[in-house]
This record gives C-alpha cells, sequence and structure tokens, in this order.
C-alpha cells in the first residue's frame, strides 16, 4: 500500500533552503580562508650551515625572527651539504655561514611563499647589512611567484571530481567505468604538460615525469569518487566532493607549504588526494623526482581504494527516463480506452468489441 505524501509548502520549503545554505555558507568560509589567514612558519625545517661557533649564532638569530616553535634547525657543515639538502627536499632554506658573512640559500620551487617570508624575515634584518639571497632550486621564470602553478593545479582537481561523478551517474557497468578511469588519467597526464608546460610555461621539469604526478593525481581523485558514489550512490558522491574539494582543496597548501598552515591540519591535507597531487608536481616540475615517494603513496592508496570499491560494488543500469508512476500502473483503464496492451494476444479495444458485438 502506497501512503501518499503530505504536500510541502513552498514558503516553509524556501525557508528550509535559506537556513541550510547559509549555515553551509557559514562553514565553508572559515574552512578557506582560515589557513589563508592564519599562514605562519610552524616547525618548518631551515639549515644553519657552517662552522659550530658561527652556526650557533646563526641559529639564534633565526630564533630570534619568528615566534618559538617556528623553525625546526638542521645542523650541517657547510654551504655544499646544505644545497644538496634543499634541492633533496629536506628543507626550505639554509642560512650558510660564508667568508664574506652569512647567506641565505632559498628553494622558491618549493614554495614562493615561504622564500618570501625568510628573505624578508631573515635576509634584511633591522641592523646591519642586508642578507645575500641565493636561489638554489628557483621558481619557474615565467611564474616567479608561484601563482600560475597554483592556479593551474586547482582545475586539475575539479575536473577529476567531475569525471568521477559523470562515470558513476551516466556509466552503468563496472568494466566501463574502470576504462573510463584509467582512459581519463592516462589523457590528463598527456594534456597536462601540454598545458601547463607547452602553452602557459608555469611548470619545468621533465614532461613525462610531469605527465605521470599528474595521470596518477588525476586517477586517484576520479577513482575516489567513483568508487565512493559506486557503494553508496549519490551520498558518495556527496562525501567524495568533500573529501576532494571542500576540504582537501583549502588543506591542500598547493600555493604555500604544509608547514605554514595551522596544525595538524597542514599534515591533514597531505593525506589526502589534492595536496598531495600538488606536492608530488612540485617534486617531479622543480626537483627531479626528490621527495616524491610519500605523496605518491598516497595517491596510489587513493586510486587503488577507488577501483577496488567500483570493481565491488552493485552497479545497477542507468534508467533511460523517469520511473514509472505506480499508482498510474496500477490504476484501472476507462472504457472505451486501450487496454492493457496492443502486443500480440492482448485485448480489443472497447471500441471493437462494440463493432463486434453488433
Amino acid at each position: 500500500m502506497i501512503r501518499p505524501t503530505r504536500p510541502r509548502s513552498p514558503l516553509a520549503l524556501a525557508a528550509l533552503v535559506a537556513v541550510a545554505v547559509v549555515l553551509l555558507q557559514s562553514l565553508l568560509v572559515p574552512l578557506f580562508a582560515g589557513p589563508a589567514a592564519n599562514l605562519a612558519p610552524r616547525d618548518l625545517p631551515v639549515v644553519v650551515a657552517g662552522p659550530a661557533p658561527v652556526a650557533d649564532q646563526l641559529a639564534a638569530r633565526l630564533a630570534a625572527a619568528a615566534p618559538p616553535g617556528s623553525f625546526t634547525v638542521i645542523r650541517l657543515p657547510d654551504g655544499p651539504a646544505a644545497d644538496r639538502a634543499l634541492r633533496d627536499r629536506e628543507a626550505y632554506a639554509a642560512l650558510v655561514a660564508g667568508p664574506d658573512g652569512p647567506a641565505l640559500h632559498t628553494a622558491p620551487g618549493a614554495s614562493p611563499t615561504v622564500a618570501a617570508l625568510l628573505s624578508q624575515a631573515v635576509g634584511q634584518p633591522p641592523t646591519g647589512a642586508p642578507v645575500r639571497v641565493v636561489e638554489v632550486v628557483p621558481a619557474d621564470p615565467d611564474d616567479p611567484r608561484g601563482g600560475g602553478f597554483a592556479a593551474g593545479f586547482l582545475p586539475l582537481a575539479l575536473t577529476s571530481l567531475l569525471a568521477g561523478a559523470l562515470l558513476t551517474l551516466l556509466v552503468a557497468g563496472r568494466t566501463a567505468r574502470l576504462l573510463g578511469l584509467f582512459g581519463f588519467g592516462l589523457l590528463a597526464g598527456v594534456a597536462g604538460p601540454l598545458v601547463l608546460q607547452g602553452w602557459l610555461g608555469v611548470l619545468p621539469g621533465d614532461p613525462l615525469r610531469n605527465g605521470a604526478a599528474i595521470a596518477l593525481t588525476t586517477l586517484a581523485i576520479a577513482a575516489t569518487v567513483t568508487g565512493l558514489g559506486s557503494a553508496l550512490g549519490r551520498p558518495g558522491l556527496g562525501l567524495g566532493a568533500v573529501l576532494v574539494f571542500l576540504v582537501g582543496n583549502p588543506l591542500s597548501a598547493v600555493s604555500a607549504a604544509p608547514e605554514l598552515l595551522p596544525q595538524p591540519w597542514g599534515t591533514v591535507g597531505q593525506w589526502l588526494p589534492v595536496g598531495a597531487g600538488g606536492t608530488l608536481l612540485r617534486s617531479t616540475g622543480f626537483f627531479d623526482g626528490a621527495g616524491a615517494t610519500g605523496p605518491m603513496l598516497v595517491l596510489v592508496g587513493y586510486a587503488g581504494l577507488g577501483l577496488l570499491l567500483t570493481c565491488v560494488a552493485r552497479t545497477r543500469p542507468v534508467p533511460d527516463g523517469p520511473a514509472p508512476d505506480a499508482t498510474a500502473r496500477d490504476r484501472p483503464e476507462p472504457v472505451g480506452g486501450r487496454a492493457w496492451g496492443a502486443g500480440a494476444g492482448s485485448p480489443a479495444t472497447g471500441s471493437s468489441l462494440t463493432a463486434q458485438s453488433g
């Protein structure tokens, strides 16, 4: 027995929508604006290199430039060792003692924001001569502030989210969904370097490595959304959107550095696909793959879990149109109208019965 649903008042429904959207807005504004408004170094790894007495002075100078807990100091013997640490993504900058005084070695390729922050805090002391700044791992010449890299990475995440949702809603079979996911990742890995490197010029490095990083990132995001959608239906798609965009994007630190975000959110962001993908692409683009193992394993985990859910979840055929109305289907046909069917062996219409009886 089908119980009739009570119609909702349009005014009540409009009020409910307004309240729900404002509540969502109140949650999203601090989620996006909070991390950006509170950028500051938190256990940021910085090298201090040189003989012990001079290195102690440099460490004290670094500690005086920011509140306690801002930096994690790594002691190394000399400048070449400090530069190797920067190229291996073990630190963001280094204060190096030299015959002409201290020098600040930076890696804008890892984070232009961090390089600018340290150059301002340490490189230009309130008294004394400015500290010489050496860029060991520079940013791309066509994107010195890193804005193009960050802005170009966001569409990769959004389109991957869209691809995963469309494959869930429009494609019914497991095999077709899996082929769609792999095809999307492969095409994204080809198109990404062509646009970011060949067209915009905001990404340096080996195009093959960059393409592999983009392919893995887009596959991980799309597979996660498709897997959740296949397993949980439309609520799974909503969960995928929250994981990838609403939470993953503001915590990704693609335009800054994880150590600049309030903790533990900077660390949490690196365990989500957008943050791991941004770190992986920086590693392949600016550091010849150094520091890529961690984010690569995170993305492989998301991709594998999403593909597994897509394989084992029960898929339903995609409907071609709206479902038939049960009440209309069970309603008796009026006299003189068409009977239950018009196929072979079905009763004739009322007019035909009248003609035969006459």
